[in-house]
């Protein structure tokens, strides 16, 4: 319980970081780019588990949360983004 509330603060975090570091309009404004960073933390974390970085229940690092939500930024920019 504790991982998935510290997960949902930093990730929230995490949305602003990426944000900043991929400036640009994005199709669903700053809500829409931290409910990213949460997922980005969760995707993180699962991959993180996945490869045997972090234990169960661990929450995932920081960079690499914000490497995830980055990610999850670029993917969405390409399919919700205005087609030029």
């Amino acid at each position: 319980m504790q991982a998935l509330l510290w997960t949902l603060i930093i990730g929230a975090v995490i949305g602003v970081v990426a944000k900043f570091l991929m400036p640009g309009r994005d199709p669903g404004g700053c809500i829409i780019t931290i409910l990213l960073g949460i997922a980005g933390a969760f995707l993180a974390g699962f991959l993180g588990q996945a490869m045997g970085w972090y234990r169960q229940g661990q929450p995932a690092g920081f960079i690499f949360s914000v490497v995830g939500a980055m990610v999850l930024l670029l993917i969405y920019r390409m399919i919700f983004g205005k087609k030029t």
